[in-house]
């Protein structure tokens, strides 16, 4: 299937584009394109206007800005995926990410920007407790993670805005991100994939963050499973504990990859291997 017929802009600045956005009754901006082009040929989108921000200059680099690294909004996936800069749970979600086609040219903004509800990155930023920069007619603002996913395929993003940054803080701890596929493996969007930060001072976890992806309608903080962590030596019981409340008020969504027991399932399984894998990466 083709699209239907839209206007196509290429702007050469931000402010550029978000003009063409604010213009446009609807108007959608492409990075890579990895997302909204075939939902365009699917006629999920019809768009008026598409607005190409991929040539504006300065947004594809990966900077260390000391108490945080910054992800431009033109950064491809496998940039992401190979810098040493970006926490291993985010590198390794983005050597995740769909196909090698898809990892040349997709971006992390494009994809946080999407928000799908199966998305690796998008767990990946919220265990990391990142913070998105977004320029819109009124100037710039930034959104904590916690606050930008609103429900499937729905962002704090507002139209006429465009993503231009992610910040992700500079902090101790170990990081790690598991998920199995829809193709079995790590291949495709997550039946259901967990991204986790812990931080240990004296032996003990003084504090984590888990992040769910694939198993509700959107990426979600595991509040449950992180309460059962905070306090105690990260022992194998202790993460038994917090992968039996992974999805405590986590409404699961039953799919065609799975039923909520399933998911559920799951989710506690990929709970207890990425907090696993981030205890041992934090030493």
């Amino acid at each position: 299937m083709y699209p239907r017929n839209f206007e196509y802009v290429a702007v050469e600045s931000i402010d550029e584009a978000v003009e063409a956005l604010s213009s446009s009754e609807f108007a959608k901006v492409m990075s890579g394109g990895m997302s909204l082009i075939p939902m365009m040929k699917l006629r999920l989108l019809s768009p008026e206007t598409v607005v190409d921000i991929g040539r504006v200059g300065g947004l594809d680099q990966i900077t260390d800005n000391g108490d945080h690294v910054s992800i431009g909004g033109l950064v491809r996936h496998r940039d992401i995926a190979v810098s040493e800069l970006v926490p291993q749970a985010l590198r390794q979600a983005a050597s995740w990410t769909g196909d090698p086609q898809v990892r040349n040219r997709g971006t992390t903004c494009g994809a946080v920007a999407h928000a799908d509800l199966a998305a690796d990155q998008t767990a990946a930023v919220l265990a990391l407790g990142a913070t998105m920069v977004v320029q819109g007619p009124s100037g710039t603002r930034e959104v904590l993670a916690d606050d930008w996913f609103v429900d499937t395929m729905t962002s704090a993003l507002e139209p006429d805005e465009i993503l231009t940054e992610i910040r992700i803080p500079q902090r101790a701890g170990g990081t790690a991100y598991d998920k199995l596929g829809r193709r079995g493996g790590h291949t495709d969007y997550a039946v259901a994939g967990v991204a986790a930060w812990v931080a240990k001072d004296n032996g003990s976890i003084s504090d984590c963050r888990i992040a769910l992806t694939g198993v509700g309608s959107k990426p979600t903080l595991a509040s449950g499973a992180v309460e059962a962590l905070i306090g105690t030596d990260g022992s194998e019981s202790a993460i038994a504990d917090a992968a039996a409340r992974a999805t405590e008020d986590v409404t699961v969504l039953e799919d065609l990859y799975g039923s909520e027991e399933y998911k559920a399932h799951l989710a506690g399984v990929y709970v207890k291997r990425a907090v696993t894998q981030a205890l041992a990466a934090a030493g």
